[in-house]
């Protein structure tokens, strides 16, 4: 099983961005998606910028991949849809069917989990049009995929998001600007001031959400590092980890260890909980509520 580090879905500054994946390129994982797929307004990383660190990171012998915006908004988005489509050099992770649309017949790409592949007909049309692998949905369970995975077309890899809040939904709307009361053409990047996401709470004081610009993100987090085994014989090719602010290499690091045997899953994980912004969670895995955190069980 190979590692994956997703795209940054937060809003970073460019300082920040170019040092996180100066420390990725020393890690020890395998993929790594570059690009803003949550929203357009953030330009401290342009796509020049991505194509620099892209080059940098295959350098230093990792499969790289850029990964387009999941919600496409206005002419100027499309304009970027088709530069990264047609880049020439990497390969593209499509989080929205016009980018399929760009790629099918040409390059092969990687079926974003946004693109909501719950079925087997779905994969299977997708397979011909050049699909490497896909992502598996945030809200899929295991029994699920396990179906999925007897069916997937030969040579069809998978990945699962085994790490990091979940990308839930995206509106047309801004919720962090909203909430600040400001509109969205004039946000003023309030999204560089949470580096993680700003949290919502219940009236309870209990964690509800995570509001990152367009996008609503879990306040919890999924944590699949004790399911490596069980993936593992499902025939899983890829986890993927979900940048946070701190400590992603680190996490990298625990998950790469019990893929390779050199770290017991119960010691990774005790020291995996204490690196987390929020509680751990991996209900859907299990087919229940996404928030519950339930005792790992063996296939």
């Amino acid at each position: 099983m190979k590692l994956a580090l997703g795209p940054i879905l937060y809003y970073w500054p460019r300082d920040d961005v170019l040092a996180f994946y100066e420390a990725v390129a020393a890690s020890p994982v395998d993929i790594v998606y570059l690009g803003e797929a949550v929203c357009s307004r953030r330009h401290e990383v342009r796509l020049n910028d991505w194509l620099d660190i892209a080059q940098v990171l295959r350098e230093a012998g990792k499969e790289v991949l850029l990964s387009t915006q999941v919600l496409i908004e206005s002419g100027a988005d499309v304009t970027t849809l088709h530069k990264i489509t047609a880049n020439g050099t990497f390969m593209v992770e499509a989080n929205d069917m016009g980018a399929v649309h760009c790629l099918e017949g040409k390059v092969p790409f990687v079926a974003g989990p946004h693109l909501n592949i719950y079925n087997l007909p779905t994969l299977q049309w997708l397979a011909p049009l050049g699909l490497h692998r896909w992502v598996m949905p945030l809200e899929m369970s295991r029994a699920d995929l396990a179906v999925m995975q007897h069916g997937r077309p030969a040579g069809l890899q998978t990945e699962v998001f085994a790490y990091g809040r979940m990308p839930l939904a995206f509106s047309a709307r801004c919720f962090t600007a909203r909430h600040c009361n400001l509109p969205k053409d004039d946000c003023q990047f309030k999204c560089l001031e949470h580096p993680d996401g700003l949290l919502m709470r219940t009236q309870e004081n209990e964690e509800f959400l995570v509001l990152n610009g367009i996008q609503t993100q879990s306040a919890r987090v999924q944590n699949l590092l004790p399911e490596l085994t069980t993936m593992l014989s499902m025939g899983v090719d890829v986890a993927r980890i979900s940048p946070q602010a701190q400590h992603t290499v680190r996490i990298l690091e625990l998950f790469d260890g019990v893929i390779q045997g050199r770290l017991d899953a119960t010691t990774a994980n005790a020291e995996l909980l204490t690196l987390m912004p929020e509680k751990p969670c991996n209900g859907y895995w299990y087919g229940k509520p996404g928030l519950e955190q339930l005792v790992p069980e063996t296939v």
